[in-house]
């Protein structure tokens, strides 16, 4: 019956969005992790029930405004802990996985000074993480923390900053500011050769996983209904593979 229901709600918020101009189809704002904007963009772009407006930025920053009174009509993290804290905080409704991500080492497409996560330990080379609160700086820290303590005190004492999104790592490394740093590898994908990816041993690799939710208050839930089901199995589902994203991680 859910699903009926979950049928009929899109096909009639499509059918009120089709023909009608910007104006007539409500906004929906989606608070969504730095890593996802070029999926979530394409899939935005064609989404018939309403005007989708994005803010995009590390997840923890997106998670913390919307504890403090923000409201946007989604919320979608690269991780599942800050949806399922709020969550248990009662600002969002019961979040749901809804994509998986690699972690790489991305250097810049024409550097050949650092070729492994060995190299990250050697004398002058600059590294650049995430911040440890944010996702992929947290995700960073796994890989670290597998490592032999003294090769894990080494690569953080060339660490040359922490950034607040996986964007600002990214921005580093193509302006040359950082010889490598671990991002996921949707974003060397999108960098469009300007990074290359360097895969990480599997031993060391993190469960990276996507969760999004409807957050309470939201001015349009049921658009915002139809857009969570879209990125679950749905033109949304399409484009974050066609962005490299992977299908959810099983349980």
């Amino acid at each position: 019956m859910r699903r009926i229901a979950l049928a009929v709600a899109v096909v009639a918020l499509a059918v009120a969005g089709c023909g009608g101009s910007d104006e007539e189809r409500p906004p929906l704002v989606v608070s969504a992790a730095a890593s996802l904007k070029d999926a979530l963009t394409q899939y935005g772009d064609g989404f018939q029930p309403a005007t989708v407006r994005y803010s995009f930025a590390g997840s923890d920053q997106l998670a913390a405004q919307i504890e403090h009174g923000v409201r946007p009509d989604v919320f979608a993290s690269a991780n599942t802990k800050l949806p399922e804290q709020l969550f248990a905080k009662g600002l969002v409704e019961r979040p749901r996985v809804f994509a998986s991500n690699r972690l790489v080492l991305a250097v810049p497409g024409d550097s050949t000074r650092v070729g492994s996560l060995a190299d990250l330990a050697k004398p002058g080379v600059k590294v650049g993480l995430g911040a440890p609160d944010v996702p992929v700086g947290a995700y960073a820290r796994e890989v670290l923390g597998r490592l032999p303590a003294a090769q894990r005190r080494a690569i953080l004492a060339n660490v040359r900053t922490n950034e607040p999104d996986v964007a600002g790592i990214v921005a580093k490394l193509t302006r040359g500011v950082v010889d490598a740093g671990l991002v996921y590898v949707t974003d060397v994908k999108a960098s469009g050769g300007r990074l290359r990816a360097i895969a990480l041993p599997a031993a060391l690799q993190p469960r990276v996983a996507y969760g999004v939710a409807i957050v309470k208050g939201a001015r349009h839930p049921e658009q915002a209904r139809v857009f969570v089901e879209g990125l679950v199995a749905g033109d949304g589902r399409a484009a974050l593979r066609a962005a490299g994203f992977e299908d959810p991680p099983s349980a």
